[in-house]
Formats: C-alpha cells, structure tokens, sequence
C-alpha cells in the first residue's frame, strides 16, 4: 500500500492508483472549489474536462492523469 497525504489526512491506496479515484476513496470526490462555491470532481477521467485540478506537491495537476506515489501531498480547494 502507498500512503499519501489528503487535504492533511494519511490516506492508503493500492500502487497503480490514479489521484482522481484516491479522491474519491478517502474525500467527497470533490478536486475543487468553483468560483461560484460549489465542489468540482472528475468528469471525463482522461483529462480533457480540466475539471480534476489539484495541488500535488506544490504544483496544479490532473488528478486523473497523476498516479499515486508515497509521501505525495494532496490539496484540493476546499
């Protein structure tokens, strides 16, 4: 199992996890907030929607399109 951190909270998931579904494992699916206050998650799962974007070690990335790694840090905007 791979531990990462969620919005500050240790999370496992299997190796071979994408980011977007350990969004969904250990959070409310949501990757963001948006600019109208309502959550955002993945919609196309391939990376076209944008709709994925977190923060991933300092630095915004797809979600759907990033697999997990250990000790890699989350932040979605909520």
């Amino acid at each position: 199992m791979i531990e990462l951190s969620l919005d500050g909270c240790s999370l496992w998931v299997a190796p071979g996890t994408t980011v977007a579904a350990a969004l969904a494992q250990g959070g409310d699916g949501s990757s963001r907030t948006s600019v109208s206050g309502q959550r955002r998650a993945p919609l196309c799962g391939m990376g076209i929607c944008q709709e994925c974007r977190v923060t991933i070690d300092g630095q915004r990335r797809l979600a759907c399109q990033t697999l997990c790694r250990e000790g890699m840090q989350v932040e979605t905007q909520g």
